[in-house]
């Protein structure tokens, strides 16, 4: 599929506009009924719906997006809801306008994702969330990243055994049972649910169980990573089954896909809690896949040593969210084990020495315009900077400290200061170095992450879900049990306890450690006269892995700096750098030009003579945000979906 896919926004095709009856009656005539649109999208054209699993449905597989042009923004009067599938902001949006409070919403839209995007996240993998409540206005951080096993060594993911055998799992550290780590996504659900949720959580799962009952269509994207990862279903019985025709070749996109197992698993989850799934007959089957030594193809799988302990006393954690002041803003995000938050923050408060206003894009339009060469430099060498302290320091601080014992000293301004002191406006750094932090070195630790999936949530009550949800790699580590995958999130661990200088590496594994991520579900609110968070302004996040980060600090900067809406922020040119010489560039938009090795575009060309690196391979984020608004009629909310995927925006939708 090419990566430069044009086609214009098109909604779910699952989701139908009611047909109006006409009315009439003596007299005068009646007024003609107002249609509640509330939660449904259609299209005027009969323009093919992404998601909708029908030929020519523009969705793309996981590692490289296409791009839609055209979307606009959604705004909405009181509740609102954006997801990566129609289908899931279908679900989570009836909750809404049931009543539900924005955690409701997340449960159910988590279960519907698990289902039809299982690619990215699902029962068997873990998440972060933030929730603000506005009747007390405050944030509280959920960590239901998952765990390692209490007999994991630091040599966990390379060697077979610590003496014994010190060569590698197989098939692949991956795909072997060493990978899959207690899965948090559910329990920190129930957490939430517990001290936010209003409507019952067995009624939740409805929609869920109904889709994997009665069937759904498998969309484009979801048919292109079952058949990226076709071979390797074939060590897994149950994921052959379900995702394989009978001549073992990939379901493709259309096919109809009923898997009972997932629907008895919800049904489970319904009535049991979120307990059925750390104790039971669920929390068994979840140990003997890990446990398994050989594959359904015969081949030698090498076990993990997860055991019914694990799985039972696992525990999500209610965490301080990472708070910090952008220009006229307070922005929160995600505290370790994800370095998401502590990332985005460090990136700003470097950037906040720049007057970034100078540096807007050109040429406005619905796609974000173009960016300045200045403005995506500066950004990029914050970044470095950033991802530099990210790699050395930030760990699941339950067993490794940050430098200082808290985030203060890393986002400290007289310290983020002179780390903007380091960017030369001419010139890039290509590799930055982290600060130092007394006289112990540490390792750096470049472990890539991929996989996720991003919802962002406002109820009635403006109460406001960012949830940052996965099973780390395209469908986790390929062990599939009672309907659903199991992670592969212990290789976001380094596999190497520490550099070869001999430097322990803060991100090494240990047991019931928590392995470091970059997702950055990230909430912002204006500085009100007393210096506290005052008014909402916006939630947003994304999946990508570890250019999460990027993704989010382009959205902050698009709207904060550079006055875009919600939805021209997404749009924008992904770009960004981790720490390395290579800047990204996002190819598969409209407005940058890759013919002829990017030398006809000015952007590309502009980086290169700064000495960046540039890299133009297509980018998956999946941006999802929610702003307030007081433009228009009576609109409260206005939200964006990424383009890159298929995700919409579903509300009770007015016309600005």
């Amino acid at each position: 599929m090419s990566t430069r896919l044009r086609m214009r926004h098109a909604a779910s095709a699952f989701l139908v506009l009611a047909v109006l009856g006409a009315c009439g009656g003596g007299g005068d005539p009646a007024p003609a009924p107002v249609a509640d649109t509330s939660c449904q999208a259609g299209t005027s054209d009969g323009s093919v719906a992404v998601g909708s699993g029908l030929p020519g449905d523009p969705a793309a597989p996981e590692p490289a997006s296409g791009y839609r042009t055209g979307y606009k923004p959604v705004y909405a009067k009181s509740y609102m809801v954006v997801t990566a599938n129609p289908l899931a902001s279908k679900a989570g949006c009836d909750v809404l306008k049931a009543g539900g409070t924005a955690a409701d919403a997340a449960v159910a839209v988590q279960m519907v994702l698990g289902l039809v995007e299982p690619q990215s996240s699902g029962l068997g993998g873990g998440a972060f969330m933030l929730y603000y409540d506005a009747a007390s206005k405050t944030v509280q951080a959920y960590d239901g990243r998952e765990t390692a096993p209490a007999t994991a060594t630091e040599n966990y993911l390379r060697w077979i055994d610590d003496t014994a055998d010190q060569t590698t799992p197989v098939p692949s550290a991956r795909a072997s049972g060493r990978s899959i780590g207690v899965p948090g996504a559910v329990r920190m659900l129930g957490l939430a649910h517990q001290d936010h949720g209003k409507l019952a959580w067995k009624d939740l799962f409805a929609p869920g169980i109904r889709l994997a009952t009665d069937g759904f269509a498998i969309s484009g994207r979801m048919a292109a990573a079952i058949a990226g990862s076709r071979s390797n279903f074939l060590r897994n019985a149950e994921a052959t089954a379900t995702y394989l025709n009978a001549d073992l070749t990939a379901k493709p996109i259309g096919t109809v896909l009923k898997i009972p197992a997932y629907a008895q698993t919800l049904t489970a989850l319904a009535n049991g809690g979120a307990d059925a799934l750390y104790t039971g007959a669920i929390a068994q089957a979840i140990v003997d896949e890990a446990s398994v030594t050989a594959g359904a193809d015969g081949s030698v799988i090498t076990p993990g040593k997860l055991t019914l302990a694990d799985v039972a006393a696992y525990e999500s954690k209610k965490r301080e969210a990472i708070c910090t002041t952008y220009r006229a803003y307070w922005v929160c995000g995600m505290p370790a084990p994800s370095s998401g938050g502590m990332t985005v923050a460090s990136t700003l408060g470097v950037l906040e020495n720049f007057n970034l206003a100078l540096y807007k894009p050109t040429a406005l339009d619905l796609e974000g315009g173009r960016p300045q060469v200045l403005g995506v430099h500066l950004v990029s060498e914050a970044e470095r900077l950033a991802y530099a302290d990210r790699d050395t320091y930030i760990a699941d601080t339950d067993f490794v400290p940050l430098p200082g014992g808290s985030p203060a000293a890393l986002l400290d301004k007289t310290y983020l200061r002179g780390r903007a002191d380091l960017i030369s406006f001419s010139t890039s750094m290509g590799t930055a170095q982290p600060g130092v932090f007394g006289a112990t070195a540490m390792g750096v630790d470049r472990t890539p992450e991929s996989g996720t999936t991003h919802m962002t949530i406002v109820d009635k009550d403006g109460n406001v879900v960012v949830m940052t949800t996965t099973v780390e790699s395209s469908f986790g580590s390929y062990h599939m049990t009672q309907g659903f995958f199991l992670n592969n999130q212990l290789t976001d661990f380094s596999a190497a306890p520490a550099d070869a200088t001999g430097a322990p590496i803060a991100n090494r594994v240990q047991a019931g450690k928590r392995p470091r991520s970059s997702m950055a579900p990230t909430l912002v609110f204006k500085i009100a006269a007393d210096g506290s968070k005052g008014d909402f302004v916006m939630g947003t996040g994304s999946p990508g892995g570890s250019t999460i980060i990027q993704y989010v600090v382009k959205t902050l900067v698009g709207t904060l700096d550079w006055g875009l809406d919600a939805q021209q922020a997404i749009n924008l040119v992904d770009f960004g750098a981790s720490n390395s010489p290579s800047t990204s560039i996002g190819g598969e938009h409209p407005n940058v030009d890759i013919t002829n090795s990017g030398n006809n575009d000015p952007l590309i060309t502009g980086l290169r003579a700064m000495g960046h690196t540039v890299s133009t391979n297509a980018q998956s984020s999946g941006i999802g945000t929610v702003m307030r608004t007081g433009t228009g009629s009576s609109a409260t909310w206005v939200g964006g979906a990424d383009p890159r995927r298929e995700g919409i925006v579903l509300g009770d939708t007015v016309t600005p």
